[in-house]
């Protein structure tokens, strides 16, 4: 777990999933994978299964509230030269720097994890809200690429796991939502990505990915430890 982009650096090459890089950039930090590879996410742009090469964490000002983030983003992606048929965008408003950056290896697979984290808007499942803003930027992204084998299946198993490894964070932080004063669960624009290789150098396909598999565990460990950190680091120089 680090945060490399917080020395100055701002290309990232991780030692496990071959080929991916992520880099930051003025107003973006994007993850590329060589190959076009399946995923699974809540993205603004390019949500839902697709298969994509190119994933976008777009900064916005926390004033940012807009009608319409989908034309937003495909106009800043296609501006920066990034196919629409192959990106998939995110939007924050979270300090890009801050990016908390964790890999390992594990039982036939690799997994790298990414998390930029804002709770200006902390909220909690579950509670009435007495209004629904439209959307608002503050969010905790989070990206997972898998260098393994899953099914489809194990991949909505696996935004289950890290949807809990991420409240757990939160909730061990302290982070509380300002309308019932009550521990926050998230915040009301989370996304998450999961992509993956569906490499053929590994014999297993994972069926599952709960928190009592090794993927699911790896998965859970290395959300909870990126959100952690990004979250209690948002607000340091």
């Amino acid at each position: 777990m680090s945060q490399p982009f917080r020395s100055g650096h701002g290309f990232y090459r991780p030692s496990v999933c071959e080929g991916i890089t992520l880099e930051l950039r003025e107003d973006h930090i994007a993850l590329r994978s060589p190959e076009v590879v399946l995923a699974l996410s809540s993205a603004v742009y390019g949500g839902g299964f697709v298969y994509a090469d190119s994933f976008i964490n777009w900064k916005v000002p926390l004033t940012y509230n807009c009608s319409d983030p989908v034309k937003d983003l495909s106009f800043i992606m296609e501006q920066q030269g990034y196919s629409l048929n192959s990106s998939v965008g995110l939007i924050t408003a979270a300090n890009l720097t801050h990016a908390s950056i964790m890999e390992t290896d594990g039982d036939r697979f690799s997994i790298l994890c990414c998390t930029t984290a804002g709770t200006t808007n902390a909220a909690r499942a579950g509670l009435r809200r007495s209004f629904f803003p439209a959307y608002e930027a503050g969010t905790i992204n989070t990206f997972l690429f898998i260098d393994g084998r899953m099914t489809s299946s194990a991949m909505v198993n696996a935004v289950i796991t890290a949807t809990e490894a991420k409240t757990a964070a939160l909730q061990d932080l302290g982070i509380m939502e300002t309308m019932h004063g009550r521990l926050a669960t998230g915040t009301t624009t989370d996304s998450i990505v999961i992509a993956l290789s569906q490499s053929n150098r590994y014999d297993e396909l994972h069926a599952y990915a709960g928190t009592a598999t090794t993927i699911g565990d790896g998965i859970s460990r290395m959300v909870y430890e990126t959100v952690h950190e990004s979250v209690r680091t948002q607000n340091e120089g």
